[in-house]
């Protein structure tokens, strides 16, 4: 399917305006760079947001507490952000963990994990899950019900959400109601069909995402370990329902594609939808494009279904075998 009409005007003014891309800066810069680019959202207005701080494995870590209302307690998202854990922040999601929040009717709970190359794997990823297991434990400190837990994140934050899902269950830790993987890393293989079709042209391109795993994970043996490429473990049963969303267009889909068919494979209740004409990142895009707009209400109905603890997958547009 051709590109969204949407996001091809928005690729066309990048290509009339080249900048450097993110792999030929310094990361400090490609953080900068990549707040600065962020796409126009909604504003959005909820009854609070309150940035505090969690323990996390090397010190305290930022997390932002969205409310879409002020009642208490109310079961609750735990969000990573993307950004190949090298860019990305509290600030680069914010819209869209309001979106989600406002949407779902939960709170959600967006963490400020370290980033590469400062802090390489599996430093982000034990952030996440320390995260993640204190909001379980004390999460009435912010009005969550900790006992009412999805995980989530887009690239390289569904990377991580799909990792602290498998952590939780191999430490026995917080039983989790979902895990929302949008355009998740699952591997560190460049050599599937999608990283070839969709190699440049589409915003992530298969040169910055050997990128940032150069930077995150610099030791290639540590690739094939299950909680830094999570597609690699052993065994996927036992893991939280999921929602895994996929763009035709990105380089990144038939690794979600296939963390989604491995966990339908081990009994774990699973939907996978692939959005026709859409990139990586178009998530976040919804005042671009109908399919962003799709993708979000499809991931808040899946989500709002699995917290309120009703049975049942959420509908989606196409299934994947």
């Amino acid at each position: 399917m051709p590109l969204d009409p949407g996001l091809q005007i928005v690729l066309d003014q990048l290509a009339q305006n080249p900048g450097p891309k993110l792999h030929e800066l310094k990361p400090a810069e490609a953080r900068v760079f990549f707040e600065q680019m962020q796409f126009p959202a909604e504003e959005i207005q909820l009854a609070s947001v309150e940035d505090r701080v969690v323990p996390g494995p090397a010190g305290a870590l930022p997390v932002r507490i969205y409310r879409p209302q002020v009642e208490s307690p109310l079961p609750a998202l735990v969000f990573f952000h993307g950004g190949g854990w090298v860019i990305g922040s509290l600030d680069s999601h914010d819209a869209t963990c309001r979106d989600l929040a406002r949407r779902v009717g939960c709170a959600v709970v967006s963490i400020g994990y370290r980033l590469a190359p400062e802090h390489p794997y599996p430093a982000a990823a034990e952030d996440c899950y320390a995260a993640t297991a204190w909001l379980a434990e004390h999460g009435a400190d912010f009005g969550v019900d900790g006992r009412r837990l999805a995980v989530g994140g887009d690239s390289a934050g569904g990377n991580l959400a799909a990792v602290v899902a498998q952590m939780a269950r191999d430490r026995r830790g917080p039983e989790l109601a979902f895990q929302l993987l949008i355009y998740p890393v699952t591997d560190a293989d460049f050599e599937r069909a999608s990283y070839v079709e969709n190699a440049e042209g589409f915003l992530l391109e298969a040169v910055g995402m050997r990128w940032f795993w150069d930077l995150y994970v610099p030791d290639l043996a540590q690739r094939s370990e299950p909680y830094c490429a999570p597609l690699r473990a052993v065994d996927l049963a036992g893991l939280p329902p999921a929602l895994v969303i996929t763009a035709e267009l990105d380089p990144l889909r038939d690794e979600g594609e296939a963390y989604a068919k491995g966990l339908r494979e081990a009994g774990v209740p699973v939907t996978a939808t692939r959005y026709d004409g859409m990139i990586h990142g178009f998530f976040g895009m919804g005042l671009l494009a109908q399919g962003a707009r799709d993708a979000v209400a499809d991931a808040s109905g899946a989500l709002q279904e699995a917290l309120t603890f009703h049975s049942g997958e959420a509908k989606t547009r196409q299934r994947l075998a």
